[in-house]
């Protein structure tokens, strides 16, 4: 870099250009004075060269360069476009080949911080602040942070690692990555925009982090007001969204007028028209509709039906509960489906979610309010048309290329984790067949009514399940003996991440130890943990294998048992999904090609299942 020349001086004069001082002027060796024009300049000015044209519009080429514009102690690098300033932009560092044209203000202020480090409150809106939002954040660290809140020792560590995080990465000034476009905003305050990022139209960003990138490119359009938080790869947020301390992961999407405020959205998680207070929305929390309102509860695989209300005016005096809703949730008029996360569940009642913990060891299964009477329905929903789709559909919905997913995603619809809920729920239904008989109408399950029919067909549907699992477990390791006792035990879902708690455990101790120095550590470790699931998975069912059958030991015999078992389950599982398709055609909502080209699938599945179990 170069002053100015003499008579580039003379030049930039010429063109309206004017500087608080010259000197303070830097410029690229090929620097043309000629691409700027009508320039007010104050501070410390650094230029690159202008000397190639930029595409604004299909087929609409300008001369790079700087037209209408104030600037002050700013950064522009090579082959930018900024024109059309109406205010200033103040204290930026913009890199090469950016477009900025049609804005107010750009500026950094003291003491900025970018959104980084902000503190928020999720599951009670009105609770002290339990999650620190920064630009590493994780749906599985922030998970982990919520769930240890109250263990002061390993709050102050986490916070402690992400404080010493982003101190370290905290730019002196926000900066404005390579091949920006930031056309027709008013406001961009605090702002730092990472690569390839489009701003179209937003009203305000003030204090935030976009994470775009090349692959995976942020687009932040009309009306928007952004504040206090960070958007992460592959996300758009849109059309008058109005979002305040919040985090959102990679591949998200939140439009029309959606409002969040402390809440925090992860891996592929879509937003529209409905409002967020206090949210934990994992991977694949999905909302849209107007009348929808996510407050102070964790989701994940979760569709929040219209009227959606998890409302404060539900509460009572005492201790609050918040609801896990994950792994497929869904509501529905007067029904809500019970899925293996659950701390409990929830039914609708009178346009609000009720909260139900005593269910929580029944996955899979319905409860229907009918008058004053709450029926609980086991294992209905493992023989589903919808359970059948969602299994096959999320895998397809994952936006995020390979290199930019750092939020860990587990598809494993049946894992030790729910799986061991299912195992629960069969022995809670057999002993309920075994206290009270076999042959009354119905059975009493805290205060909910389960009918006769209902709980035999529950035991056999979760006796389907476990042997698809033990199944398909058998189709992806070969059985022999665990050489470790890691994944023993009790299961969790750390938002997407499925894990032995003893793995949790460990990681408490590292971080209370030392071990754990960095927010890189810990990300770090939750992929080891992730890398070695298949291992995991196979300790913990060899063991549920041997105490399900009574086995001593996985010898041919035994596995040809349980692979045969595979095979029958299977085909009972698609012949009970055929069922559900049939009635939903006899309902008219389908037409007969499509329910015809469905139950093919189901028998070509059935087919191929038996020839790779065997290969």
């Amino acid at each position: 870099m170069r002053q100015l020349l003499e008579e580039e001086i003379a030049a930039l004069e010429q063109n309206g250009c004017q500087a608080e001082d010259w000197t303070r002027i830097v410029v690229d060796d090929d620097f043309h004075a000629d691409r700027l024009h009508r320039v007010t300049m104050y501070g410390d000015i650094t230029l690159g060269k202008f000397d190639g044209y930029m595409e604004v519009s299909k087929g609409f080429n300008k001369k790079t360069g700087i037209y209408n514009a104030t600037l002050r102690n700013v950064t522009i690098g090579d082959d930018c476009l900024v024109e059309n300033v109406a205010g200033y932009i103040n204290n930026y560092a913009i890199g090469n080949g950016c477009h900025i044209s049609n804005v107010c203000t750009m500026e950094t202020t003291e003491g900025a911080t970018y959104g980084e480090g902000n503190l928020i409150s999720v599951l009670n809106e009105v609770g002290e602040g339990n999650l620190i939002i920064y630009h590493g954040l994780t749906s599985q660290f922030a998970a982990f942070m919520v769930k240890h809140f109250s263990n002061k020792a390993v709050k102050d560590a986490v916070w402690r690692l992400i404080r010493e995080e982003t101190v370290r990465t905290m730019p002196e000034t926000a900066t404005i990555g390579n091949g920006v476009k930031i056309v027709n905003t008013k406001e961009l305050t605090n702002t730092i925009v990472y690569d390839d990022c489009e701003i179209s139209g937003a009203a305000r960003l003030s204090d935030c982090t976009i994470m775009s990138s090349a692959q995976s490119n942020v687009f932040i359009g009309t009306g928007v007001i952004c504040e206090n938080s960070i958007i992460s790869e592959g996300s758009s947020v849109i059309n008058s969204v109005k979002m305040q301390n919040c985090f959102v992961g990679e591949a998200c999407k939140i439009s029309n007028g959606f409002t969040a405020s402390d809440s925090v959205f992860f891996a592929n998680s879509y937003m529209s028209n409905g409002e967020a207070c206090a949210a934990f929305c994992g991977p694949f929390t999905a909302s849209h509709h107007k009348s929808s309102l996510l407050i102070g509860g964790m989701f994940s695989f979760y569709n929040a039906g219209s009227a959606t209300n998890f409302s404060n005016h539900a509460y009572k005096m005492g201790p609050m509960h918040y609801g896990t809703l994950e792994r497929g949730s869904k509501t529905a008029s007067g029904a809500y489906v019970l899925m293996p996360a659950h701390i409990g569940t929830f039914s609708v009642c009178f346009g609000k979610l009720m909260y139900h913990p005593d269910t929580r060891s029944l996955p899979f299964s319905y409860l229907i309010a009918y008058n004053d009477t709450m029926y609980l329905v086991p294992g209905r929903n493992l023989t589903t048309v919808g359970l059948y789709r969602d299994i096959r559909k999320w895998p397809k919905r994952d936006m995020r290329p390979v290199s930019e997913r750092k939020s860990v995603v587990n598809f494993d619809w049946l894992s030790p984790f729910s799986v061991g809920e299912i195992l629960e729920g069969k022995k809670i239904l057999e002993d309920l067949a075994n206290a009270s008989g076999h042959n009354v109408s119905s059975y009493n399950y805290h205060e909910y009514e389960i009918k006769n029919s209902s709980l035999h067909k529950g035991i056999k549907y979760y006796d389907i399940a476990l042997r698809i699992y033990m199944g398909a477990v058998l189709k992806r390791h070969a059985p022999v003996t665990p050489t470790s006792d890691i994944g023993k035990g009790k299961w969790v879902d750390l938002a997407g991440l499925l894990m032995p708690e003893s793995e949790e455990q460990r990681l408490v101790e590292d971080i209370l130890s030392g071990e754990i120095e960095t927010t890189h550590d810990v990300v770090r470790r939750f992929e080891e943990i992730d890398g070695n699931y298949p291992e995991y998975r196979w300790t913990w069912t060899y063991d549920m294998m041997l105490e399900y059958y009574g086995f001593d030991e996985l010898n041919d015999d035994n596995v040809e048992r349980i692979k045969q078992d595979y095979v029958n389950a299977r085909r009972a599982w698609i012949a009970e999904i055929k069922k559900d398709a049939a009635k939903e055609f006899e309902l008219g909502d389908v037409e007969r090609e499509v329910f015809g080209n469905f139950n093919e699938q189901l028998d070509r599945e059935v087919d191929f299942e038996k020839q790779k179990l065997y290969m």
